[in-house]
């Protein structure tokens, strides 16, 4: 284990202004919105503000005022941040941030939940500065089991796990693979299976189908391509920034404020991890899911605009689900938009656990 500081070269931030400024623009169609796709305008404004209105060396500075490491597990460097909480008694809590973020999406809870964790934020595998995949098989059973190899080598027999995105997949995930350790899972989607029709469903329930038809036919292109081709989506990607600008904005959208956007692109673009963080989704695809539901105790804090679960289907997922908070604020990235909200979640519910 060696300490890590990001220092990005100041020809890598030329060579990103340069190809901002040469970029070529696509066409579209007037007046088309978001119908086709991300549309120009909104790629443009970002790009303006990332080639001259945004700076990347006080996100540098963000993330360098906490201790960062960098490990080798099972054949893979780890980056991560370790803050230790000032209370002797807090509980370790790991957590695992989602694509197309990185450990920025962490930045605004960082403060409010070390007071009372022990805090360690992974670069998942192929993310950031943890650098690429070298090797296949980095699906969200094996990343589980390198957090938990990384929580015992710095000492943390017990921990909890939190997450969004993908961290909604691996925390419970980490709980299942080492359930004796977890004291208790916090996530802010409950995945659950739509295969199916469902019987007599309830009005909450309709609501919810109907929101996964309709992310299906309009918003389900980015799932498909990672997890069927991402090396073949790697090559535009990694060339053209413009190009990750608006392939990850089909995520962001309008509402998420521009610095926090540029702050994940940013991570994506200086690392040359683009391409590599979407092999997740096609190691996930190509895995054996897991039999049986999760057993440690899971909280959940569903926030507005984000994915709806259908709750009659999270027993056979999840057995122990303890706490399922509702907010009608926010979206998807909400340790960002209501860090407030989403830490004093995160505190009561290991709080309560206690």
């Amino acid at each position: 284990m060696e300490t890590f500081r990001i220092d990005v070269p100041q020809r890598d931030l030329d060579d990103l202004y340069d190809r901002l400024d040469r970029t070529r623009w696509p066409d579209e169609i007037p007046g088309a919105g978001w119908d086709y796709g991300v549309p120009g305008r909104y790629v443009r404004e970002l790009a303006e503000r990332w080639r001259h209105g945004y700076d990347w060396r006080r996100t540098e500075a963000r993330l360098n005022a906490y201790p960062q490491f960098r490990t080798v597990i099972d054949g893979q460097p780890i980056h991560f941040l370790h803050v230790r909480s000032d209370r002797a008694d807090a509980l370790p809590l790991i957590l695992t941030h989602g694509w197309p973020g990185t450990v920025a999406e962490f930045l605004d809870v960082i403060e409010p939940l070390s007071r009372h964790f022990h805090l360690v934020v992974p670069s998942l595998p192929g993310f950031g500065f943890s650098g690429p995949t070298a090797e296949r098989g980095w699906n969200t059973t094996r990343i589980a089991r390198a957090w938990v190899e990384l929580m015992g080598r710095l000492g943390y027999e017990r921990f909890g796990a939190a997450g969004n995105d993908w961290g909604s997949t691996i925390s419970p995930e980490v709980g299942r693979v080492a359930p004796e350790r977890v004291t208790g899972v916090h996530v802010t989607q409950l995945w659950t299976d739509h295969d199916g029709p469902i019987e007599d469903p309830t009005p909450e329930e309709r609501a919810a189908l109907d929101d996964l038809a309709w992310f299906e036919a309009t918003m389900s292109a980015y799932q498909r391509v990672q997890a069927q081709q991402p090396q073949t989506l790697a090559y535009a990607l990694t060339d053209s920034p413009a190009g990750l600008l608006g392939w990850h904005c089909q995520i962001y959208r309008e509402g998420v404020d521009a610095g926090y956007v540029l702050d994940n692109v940013s991570i994506h673009w200086l690392t040359g991890t683009a391409g590599s963080s979407m092999r997740l989704y096609r190691e996930f695809a190509l895995m054996d899911k897991p039999d049986g539901p999760t057993t440690v105790p899971l909280g959940a804090a569903q926030f507005r605009d984000d994915y709806r679960p259908v709750r009659r289907r999270v027993p056979g997922l999840h057995s122990r689900l303890v706490r399922w908070n509702k907010y009608d604020v926010s979206g998807h990235f909400a340790a960002h938009q209501t860090p407030g909200l989403l830490a004093d979640d995160v505190i009561d519910f290991f709080g309560n656990l206690k």
